[in-house]
């Protein structure tokens, strides 16, 4: 996937604006390992002090510098131009499928609004009593385990087809997160979030096209555990145990 050109520069194209806003040409110096944030603040630094974006930890650990890099999502400080760069060009846009603030900066609350509406969020069981013992190599632990590292980028959201078609979809890293506590034997709403889940705009809305899984830059997959979920509602639905 190496870059094909030799130039001393790089061609970045950068969207400008809202929803209705343009693209923006810069010519920004190549250096060695460059990475997408680099070139970023090199442009706001030394060329427009005005362009908007997110960065924070710039070593992936907190998902906010995610953009659209040559119509892919990614995490901007950990993608290096030798990965993207096709013939000393490069574009970058804002995420898709969430409203556009300014530049390359998202409005997020519709992508956590639907971590809500999934129930995405820890609800203790009522008979709770001190600490709760979880055997690490049970089932449910390694179900957790598989997709508890989601850090909320937004990536998987931008790249899924169905989000695309169907705004009210929650989206995979909702589902995912909704699996996860599902699979939490402390926690005592699991019959509410599978019944949140099953709706028309959640699991089995999925196409399973596998996007989501794909671009995680964390490795996960939330297909996988959005098809859990349909399992667990399709066993609910014929009275099983779960």
């Amino acid at each position: 996937m190496g870059g094909t050109g030799t130039s001393d520069t790089i061609a970045v194209r950068v969207w400008r604006g809202e929803r209705h806003g343009g693209f923006q040409s810069f010519a920004v110096p190549r250096l060695a390992n460059q990475t997408v944030l680099d070139v970023l603040r090199f442009i706001q630094r030394r060329l427009d002090p005005g362009l908007a974006f997110r960065h924070a930890c710039r070593v992936g650990v907190c998902g906010s510098c995610a953009v659209r890099v040559n119509g892919i999502a990614r995490w901007a400080c950990r993608t290096h131009l030798d990965r993207v760069v096709r013939d000393d060009a490069l574009e970058l846009a804002p995420l898709d499928h969430l409203p556009a603030v300014r530049d390359l900066v998202c409005d997020l609350a519709p992508f956590f609004d639907q971590w809500t509406a999934a129930g995405g969020y820890f609800v203790p069981r009522p008979d709770a009593d001190g600490f709760a013992a979880i055997a690490p190599e049970s089932p449910a632990r390694r179900a957790v385990e598989a997709g508890i590292e989601c850090i909320g980028c937004g990536i998987c959201y931008s790249e899924c087809d169905t989000v695309g078609d169907r705004p009210e979809y929650l989206g995979p890293a909702a589902l995912n997160r909704a699996w996860t506590l599902q699979n939490d034997t402390r926690d005592g709403a699991r019959a509410a979030r599978l019944h949140a889940v099953s709706g028309d705009a959640g699991c089995h809305a999925c196409h399973s096209r596998f996007a989501c899984s794909e671009r995680c830059p964390k490795g996960l997959s939330p297909a996988a555990s959005i098809a859990a979920l349909k399992r667990q509602g399709v066993a609910a639905l014929l009275g099983g145990t779960r």
